[in-house]
């Protein structure tokens, strides 16, 4: 276990992954994660285990307790390897939006590893000991990630896993899900973190299952939907291309396929950011001074010192979807932009419902281009960053669960296929998802 910490040292050192690195060594002995060293993403409480969701607010902020989900991974015999870094409060598309080291693809580190769960997903990709990542997603930031570094991540459906112990970006729409080297793995800590949660209001009361068993090399009669939306001229032809290959790939080996429409696509990507905006400028609310993290001398009056502890703790990006997320929620703009959003969000839910009716899964590019260049993305405005999730917002939105797995190149960068299903069907994309990792 020593020997696997000097590693994550020397691996931090290059690519920038952790924010905290953990001394400890010890693990139960026995269990389905048996010596496998786990991270945790930032935004995941972890006991007496420095959690900052990649903040300075919070920043020395240990918490008493576990997370519900790093609580099962100890049970089954894992150890926590460390904290990995991340935009803050998963704010971002490129992990760049942090105080901390920015992570650098394992690919060219000149280049971003996605965002917000980056670190999580340069780790895997590097990683030459068992490892499995603890990440979360709230429009995106599993896929992300996986696409831009070549790895596996499952996004599962909204409250399979619990929340209880994360730092919330937006509560309707937040996810924890996992990283890998292979489905098989994802799978395995999927099985392990999920299920029902007396801590957790918003977990679904599912029974705990065993997600290996659809490791299963077939897709005969599996009907696949190709949304037309996720092809558009938006997205590198490159990319397009690799991904259709793959989705003829799955089709020789048996799947049917359809060509479908998801119309509320082309507005799912402002739905999102209006919730997660609003949500996010309530759940910040807290974060004040007073409870968690950073601490100035009791100066002037309460709204004094508020000020100067968020204005001192917040970067610009926070700062931004704060006072947006707040403006959505204003008396007199509420109608016009929150609840309006929310209607748009149950559109998208609808249109999904509708498509799964057709098909058992859908398949898509992941991301509309390959990890950018950090010059690239200094360049980039606010609104060019957001347009970059037009894929994974609206499935995140919708709360399905979704996959993504590496499937060729561009330019020696990774590109991803992402598989989605509906609500509580992981076993169907997982079972396409390996058929297809095992055939390529």
């Amino acid at each position: 276990m020593k020997d696997i910490l000097r590693r994550a040292l020397d691996i931090n050192e290059k690519y920038d992954v952790f924010n905290t690195i953990t001394g400890e060594v010890e693990t139960e002995g026995s269990g389905r994660l048996a010596d496998i060293a786990v991270s945790v993403k930032d935004n995941i409480c972890t006991k007496d285990m420095q959690t900052t969701a990649g903040s300075k607010i919070l920043e020395g902020y240990r918490p008493p307790f576990d997370a519900t989900v790093v609580e099962k991974c100890r049970m089954e015999g894992a150890f926590i390897l460390g904290k990995t870094t991340q935009d803050e409060f998963g704010f971002g598309t490129f992990n760049v939006n942090t105080p901390y080291g920015i992570p650098k693809n394992p690919y060219d580190p000149e280049r971003s590893c996605g965002g917000s769960s980056g670190g999580a997903a340069c780790l895997t990709a590097v990683a030459d000991f068992p490892h499995l990542a603890i990440a979360e997603s709230t429009g995106g930031s599993i896929s992300c990630p996986v696409a831009f570094c070549g790895v596996v991540g499952l996004t599962p459906t909204y409250g399979r896993t619990s929340r209880w112990g994360l730092v919330d970006y937006a509560n309707s729409l937040d996810k924890i899900g996992c990283i890998g080297k292979t489905v098989g793995e994802v799978a395995l800590l999927l099985s392990v973190i999920s299920g029902p949660d007396e801590y957790d209001s918003t977990v679904l009361q599912v029974p705990q299952e065993d997600f290996t068993k659809y490791l299963v090399d077939s897709v005969e009669g599996t009907k696949i939907g190709i949304p037309e939306e996720y092809f558009s001229e938006d997205i590198d032809r490159r990319i397009s291309k690799l991904v259709w290959g793959a989705i003829r790939k799955l089709e020789d080996l048996g799947a049917s396929v359809l060509e479908v429409s998801l119309p509320y696509t082309e507005v799912s990507l402002s739905s999102y950011y209006i919730i997660a905006m609003a949500e996010a400028s309530t759940n910040l609310a807290k974060l004040c001074g007073l409870r968690y993290g950073l601490y100035l001398p009791l100066e002037g009056s309460f709204d004094e010192y508020f000020s100067r502890v968020r204005s001192r703790g917040f970067s610009e990006e926070a700062k931004r979807r704060i006072v947006l997320g707040t403006f959505t929620r204003m008396a007199g703009y509420r109608d016009a932009y929150y609840l309006k959003a929310l209607k748009v969000r149950t559109k998208v839910i609808q249109d999904f419902k509708r498509t799964f009716e057709e098909v058992d899964v859908l398949a898509a590019p992941t991301m509309p281009v390959v990890a950018p260049r950090f010059d690239e993305i200094a360049e980039m405005e606010p609104i060019q960053h957001y347009m970059m999730d037009i894929l994974t917002v609206a499935p995140n939105l919708a709360g399905i669960p979704m996959i993504s797995v590496p499937c060729g190149t561009v330019d020696n960068l990774p590109v991803g296929l992402h598989i989605m299903a509906d609500h509580l069907q992981e076993g169907k994309m997982v079972q396409v998802a390996h058929t297809f990792e095992v055939n390529q």
